[in-house]
């Protein structure tokens, strides 16, 4: 009875082995070449891990060899397939850095910058990574102006430069609702200069005349023509870039709004002129 139940486990120990290593599969390629193909046929087959292994055991023939670069490019797209975006655009970077002289350096450069993009969260949280890849997007534009991902690193760049955008409206707006007007003014602005061509553009020239309104309301008398003046100014901008703006029905009542005031301020600075020149004559 024991040796029968001994040889039980026994077997299914062995069988258990069995399984573990048909599982494992070790990967014992002939050479680069058979190296690299066998992790395109993974890839092909949605087994990232698996070409990730085969597109590593390339390297064991030396770096130099001539499998090496495409499977350092393709090891790091399959990592983006694995959504580690990060390990992606450090192995797009390693690429760059091994093979200089390679004519895929340009794509290369164009991934690791698109590998940040891809980290690249929602507008209310840290934008490190957006600020990233907008650096890297634009050092390949600059490199190389006729490669034909130009166009798109472009379309990426305006993206995240409207996401930055939008981030920077919103502290505006919180300033604003806090009652915060000197701040609120500035942020307003801030959005505007740093980021004129994005679509928080006239949204922020608005804000920054809404703003300028209720910060000269609330100005000692010596400094509320100056920020009424200001407010107006806003207007301006805002009509003369923007004329289709559906915006500037907002704010052509905060513009009169603006110019009564400043009227009324500059009328009381007369009279007081008036009055003080007065004894003295």
């Amino acid at each position: 009875m024991r040796l029968s139940v001994v040889a039980s486990l026994l077997s299914l120990v062995a069988l258990v082995g069995l399984v573990g290593c048909s599982g494992s599969q070790k990967i014992a390629p002939t050479g680069p070449k058979d190296a690299y193909e066998k992790g395109m046929a993974e890839y092909q087959e949605e087994d990232y891990d698996r070409a990730i292994r085969y597109f590593r055991s390339v390297f064991n023939y030396g770096r130099g060899n001539e499998w090496a670069p495409e499977a350092q490019l393709q090891l790091a797209i399959a990592q983006r397939q694995k959504n580690k975006h990060l390990v992606a655009a450090n192995e797009f970077q390693r690429f760059t850095q091994l093979y200089r002289n390679h004519t895929k350096v340009p794509l290369a450069e164009f991934e690791q910058a698109k590998s940040y993009y891809l980290r690249s969260p929602e507008y209310q949280l840290d934008q490190t990574d957006t600020r990233k890849a907008i650096d890297l997007f634009q050092l390949f534009i600059d490199r190389h102006p006729e490669h034909s991902r130009v166009p798109e690193a472009r379309e990426m760049v305006n993206e995240l430069r409207a996401k930055l955008a939008h981030k920077q409206y919103d502290a505006a707006r919180l300033y604003e609702r806090r009652e915060m007007w000197r701040a609120a003014t500035e942020s307003y602005r801030r959005v505007f200069d740093q980021y004129p061509e994005t679509p928080w553009a006239d949204n922020a020239l608005l804000g920054a005349l809404r703003s300028y309104v209720r910060y000269a309301d609330r100005s000692v008398r010596d400094k509320q023509a100056e920020r009424y003046q200001k407010a107006l100014d806003q207007y301006a901008q805002l009509r003369q870039l923007f004329p289709e703006s559906a915006l500037l029905e907002r704010a052509e009542p905060l513009q009169a709004e603006a110019q009564r005031k400043l009227e009324r301020v500059r009328e009381r600075e007369q009279s007081q002129s008036i009055a003080q020149e007065g004894p003295s004559r």
